[in-house]
């Protein structure tokens, strides 16, 4: 399966330049380990009226998805969300202490989309007292059932939105909503392999839809669709997709709308598959989108798609470089440090530019990808090729907000690597990104009889793990000099340097001391980063000491390239040929477990910075102009919105779902 989102590590101040306000305020909210920001969406005055009209009615149809990736990241969420902001909106004392904890529980669930962690996967628990929470929802005229204050209180209830750890029974033990009562992990994957598509064009079974047992026991498929599960919210999804119509830019992009509008009345997965056909074929549009049930990390099997909306428009000077790296992208395939067997004879239409977000929605929101690459059938990116973004916006907004934070300072070795970064990280960065879902995902193939599923519960680590590695390698390519994207040839070393230091320790900040970690793109980093340091016998790269802590040095970038091109040739293999066990070989030895000593030192140094190492985002308001005849006539964007007030108003304005789904 193509794993297709590209999260950012946004510690690291970058400096770059952008078009942007003077007086614009980057920053919106800091609570625990979490900051809001906010992004610009620069060149949006130069859309036409029919331009910003589409933008306005898909940004409609990402709202209305909120409540469905809350109902699937744990079916009590919903409950617990609307009772907090109940409280939070009619408890009488806000000074109360217990109120103010409240406010921070609840800022925390709107961030993650629930009770668990978005990042960790881990149950973030209460700090108010239980007894004063009862009282304040007698107050309110609130009634929640024990059942849902349990989950909310109580430790080891639903203590991870997804389980990855090996033996344990996955679906028993997460707490999303992609399974019913009952269904165990055996049980589920008997289904999916009965049911399999083994044609040439396969449907994607499993993807939307959650799997129950009936009243015999017996497995049955809930689909999600108008008139079938998450009905109410698809209805409103529809009925906007339906007023964006008649803005659409082309024709591709008008039939791309309408089946993607028949797709959530009738749950066909055959209609994904024309919808997704005729999205990629759409090109010459400059406001695109994405919407529906697409990513599948957040299901521990990795079947089932998690609900997510982003609304953007192409950045037409950006997209330059993009189009530079797609138009090559036959030459990366041959010139890759894979066995020949495995390259695709013909990259097809692997389309990349950089677009400029215009409105978040459901799992992408409020935190969010900087790189997209879709759709993720195999079959679909062999026939018809793929969609490759950078979202330049969101990673501006990161690096505005990051400058002069001092991390740089705490974490790079000495002043020579932080001028290479000041010089050269935002374009490494981009770089990456870049070649990670331009090239990355798309290159290389399954061997016959081989699926996507093959690897299991360890694909998603293993294929950001391959794009990951193919941009690494090609950062540091001649072959980027002569295509005027890098500078020179040492700006590349900026890059490696970022990607060894986070990938082995800047990105521990996230991970609570004595745990593991779970999520699949640190998994991927710390898998590079921690097989590169051991199979590095020249001293090619290696941790060490200075004066009483601990840094990354690289004292031979181009070994490092070459281990990096050994490790891709290894993880295309495993990629191709299906082989579970080397997968999971590598994984449970680089990628899970954490250095504690090494651990807790980082924590204590960052600790000290006073720096949230996750963020995410509120987005613009758009508000439409009317004629006397009811049609647009523009469609204004502000800027002013706090991340409460967001919430609150869409809780009040885009949430039609019941309680219990």
């Amino acid at each position: 399966m193509k794993k297709s989102v590209l999260f950012f590590f946004a510690a690291v101040a970058m400096v770059g330049c952008h078009k942007q306000e003077q007086s614009f305020s980057y920053n919106v909210d800091k609570f625990y380990d979490l900051e809001v920001l906010r992004y610009q969406v620069p060149d949006y005055d130069s859309l036409s009226v029919q331009q910003k009209s589409l933008l306005y009615y898909l940004s409609e149809a990402a709202l209305w998805g909120r409540d469905i990736v809350y109902d699937q990241n744990c079916r009590y969420n919903l409950r617990i969300r609307r009772a907090l902001e109940q409280v939070y909106c009619h408890y009488a004392d806000k000074q109360d202490p217990q109120f103010v904890l409240l406010e921070k529980y609840l800022k925390r669930v709107w961030f993650s989309n629930g009770i668990h962690h978005h990042y960790s996967e881990d149950k973030f628990l209460p700090e108010f007292d239980r007894q004063w929470f009862d009282k304040a929802l007698t107050e309110c005229g609130v009634s929640l059932d024990e059942e849902v204050k349990d989950v909310m209180f109580v430790p080891s209830l639903m203590a991870k939105r997804m389980c990855q750890t090996d033996g344990m029974d996955l679906i028993l033990n997460s707490a999303g909503n992609y399974y019913g009562d009952g269904v165990t992990q055996a049980e589920a994957e008997q289904w999916y392999a009965e049911h399999k598509d083994d044609s040439a064009e396969p449907l994607w079974i499993g993807l939307n839809s959650r799997l129950v047992k009936d009243e015999q026991g017996e497995i049955q498929e809930n689909v999600y669709k108008v008139g079938g599960l998450y009905s109410a919210a698809l209805e409103k999804v529809v009925e906007n997709l339906k007023k964006a119509l008649p803005y659409a830019e082309t024709e591709e992009q008008r039939v791309a709308i309408e089946k993607m509008i028949a797709y959530n009345e009738t749950g066909d997965l055959e209609l994904f598959n024309e919808y997704c056909i005729a999205w990629v074929r759409d090109l010459n549009s400059r406001v695109d989108y994405v919407n529906g049930f697409t990513e599948t990390y957040s299901d521990p099997l990795g079947i089932t798609g998690t609900w997510e909306s982003l609304v953007n428009f192409k950045d037409i000077e950006a997209t330059k470089r993009t189009k530079t790296i797609s138009e090559n992208a036959q030459w990366f395939e041959n010139h890759s440090t894979t066995d020949p067997k495995y390259k695709k004879e013909e990259v097809k239409g692997v389309s990349a530019k950089v677009i400029t977000a215009a409105m978040l929605g459901g799992d992408c929101y409020p935190a969010t990808p900087i790189g997209i690459n879709l759709p993720n059938a195999n079959w679909i990116r062999k026939e018809y090729g793929s969609k490759s973004v950078t979202i330049d916006n969101l990673a501006h907004a990161y690096s505005e907000a990051a400058k002069g934070n001092g991390f740089d300072q705490e974490f790079m070795i000495d002043d020579d690597i932080r001028r290479l970064y000041e010089q050269y990280g935002v374009l490494c960065g981009d770089l990456h990104t870049d070649l990670h879902e331009c090239v990355g995902h798309g290159s290389g193939k399954l061997m016959p009889g081989v699926s996507k599923d093959d690897l299991k519960e360890h694909g998603s680590t293993i294929e950001e793990t391959r794009a990951d590695l193919f941009g690494l390698y090609y950062l540091a390519d001649p072959k980027l000099v002569e295509l005027g994207l890098m500078p020179n040839q040492d700006a590349y070393k900026a890059g490696y340097y970022q990607q060894m230091m986070n990938g082995a320790m800047t990105q521990l900040v996230r991970i609570e001391p004595g745990k593991d970690i779970e999520e699949a793109h640190m998994r991927n980093r710390q898998l590079i980063a921690n097989w590169v340091l051991e199979h590095a016998t020249n001293s090619e790269v290696a941790i060490v000491e200075k004066d009483g802590k601990h840094y990354m040095q690289i004292n031979d970038y181009e070994g490092l390239r070459r281990l990096y091109g050994e490790l891709l040739r290894e993880i295309q293999r495993i990629t191709s040929e299906g082989d579970y066990e080397a997968a999971k070989q590598l994984v449970e030895t680089y990628a899970v477990k954490v250095n504690q000593d090494l651990h807790k030192e980082i924590l204590a140094r960052y600790q000290k910075l006073n720096l949230a190492p996750y963020k995410g985002f509120v987005n613009p308001v758009y508000t439409p102009a009317y004629d006397g005849e009811g049609k647009i006539t523009d469609v204004s964007i502000s800027y002013s919105e706090g991340y409460v007030e967001q919430h609150l108003r869409y809780s009040q304005c885009y949430s039609p779902l019941p309680d219990i789904n």
